[in-house]
């Protein structure tokens, strides 16, 4: 049996090129101070509540790919790499003195790609192109964005509800940005106030699908593709069970322990949904794979 010795800190440290440390202290100086920023006002509320998840299990899904990678290490286009680099630090100076996180934190990620790219080159940045892409969803996306593409679908969600229940026999309707049942109203923005959490839903999905099919293209396209339908149904439940405690319990139950009851539902019905579209579309690859071989 071949014992391997893991190489010690001091051998590591030798081994790293004056590049490799501008690069290491380069992403420091960016990374640190917006991060510290976004863990404070992000990862604090229920959009961002992800965040700290994300980067943990990116940092760890990032350095997997790259102790296993295949690709050479080679420097990249000096040219290229320049062309990235140069704008996304301009724009991360005038975000960062303008404060704009948003900006500031997707610059920020931009230079430090540009960067490794500089660094490492293209083969060795390509093999690892799934944990940057989803290290990419621990930061804040932009408000004006979020909510461009949640409140069609918020208001869809209701109406939906709204129409279900009605033909159910409940004393329910909708009007503009409310729900009302009974004596009680309800905010459209606070009943699907889940969908805030796609981000979260989606990086939970895309992260079980990259380690449950890694080699399987295909199945991780089909999770990938579902966490948006997913999300939708997802926090349907969620509005229907809102609505309900609200008939039933009255409206300071809704808003209660009972709201975060419902929260928890919903992620437990993505979870959920996600396994079993897995497991189907898994058997339907193996009911494929027989009748192949047969």
């Amino acid at each position: 049996m071949l014992l391997v010795k893991e190489r010690p800190p001091a051998a590591l440290l030798r081994s790293l090129s004056f590049a490799d440390i501008a690069f290491l202290l380069g992403a420091a100086i960016l990374f640190i101070p917006t991060m510290l920023q976004v863990a404070e006002f992000n990862w604090t509320t229920e959009q961002g509540g992800h965040g700290p998840i994300v980067l943990a299990t990116g940092l760890w899904l990032l350095w997997r790919e790259l102790k296993s990678s295949s690709a050479p290490r080679s420097p990249g286009n000096v040219v290229v790499g320049l062309a990235f680099l140069v704008p996304l630090l301009a724009v991360y100076i005038i975000a960062r003195i303008t404060g704009i996180l948003e900006v500031e934190a997707l610059a920020m990620y931009g230079a430090l790609i540009a960067g490794g790219y500089l660094l490492l080159g293209g083969a060795l940045i390509r093999s690892i192109w799934f944990p940057l892409l989803y290290l990419a969803l621990a930061l804040p996306p932009p408000d004006t964005v979020v909510a461009a593409v949640t409140q069609p679908i918020k208001i869809a969600i209701s109406e939906w509800a709204v129409a279900l229940l009605y033909a159910l026999g409940y004393p329910i309707a909708s009007s503009g940005v409310t729900i009302q049942i009974a004596e009680y109203e309800l905010l459209v923005a606070a009943a699907c106030a889940g969908l805030n959490s796609i981000i979260s839903l989606g990086a939970i999905c895309l992260f079980y699908g990259y380690l449950r099919h890694r080699q399987n293209f295909a199945a991780f396209v089909v999770i990938a593709l579902s966490v948006i339908p997913i999300a939708i149904f997802s926090n349907f439940i969620r509005v229907l069970i809102l609505i309900l405690i609200t008939y039933y319990m009255g409206e300071s139950a809704a808003q209660g322990f009972l709201h975060d009851f419902a929260g928890m539902t919903m992620f437990a019905v993505a979870l959920l949904t996600v396994f079993l579209i897995d497991s189907l579309f898994t058997r339907m690859l193996h009911l494929r794979s027989a009748k192949e071989a047969a």
